[in-house]
């Protein structure tokens, strides 16, 4: 029965749902929500496959474990505005995404580790 099996076979179940359709582009909202590190990781490389065979993900997340891990490129809204766009290396350096979401006074500490550098 559908409503006896865990998170996040329910997540492969929506995930394979959708691939039924052979779409061009894929939309995930959330997908790792509510799954532990494992099924995450587990997760992460199920859309790694599906991305290297052909398929466009947009994905929204709030794991950033994923959204590094799963993307080429990243957008950061900040709400509602874009403040970000580029590659997670450039993303996780972007000073205004720092700033944004971990506050001014680790933005501070951060650029004057990256000068001491």
């Amino acid at each position: 029965m559908i409503s006896e099996i865990t998170i996040a076979d329910r997540k492969r179940l929506e995930l394979a749902r959708a691939l039924v359709m052979e779409p061009k582009l894929l939309l995930l909202d959330e997908v790792m929500a509510g799954l532990n590190t494992r099924e995450v990781e587990d997760l992460m490389e199920m859309i790694l496959e599906i991305n290297r065979k052909g398929v466009t993900l947009l994905v929204i997340e709030h794991v950033m474990k994923a959204v590094m891990g799963i993307s080429h490129r990243i957008m950061v809204l900040h709400y509602g505005k874009k403040i970000a766009l580029g590659s997670p290396k450039e993303i996780a350096e972007n000073e205004e995404v720092i700033k944004s979401y971990l506050g001014e006074r680790f933005a501070r500490r951060e650029a004057e580790r990256r000068t001491l550098s």
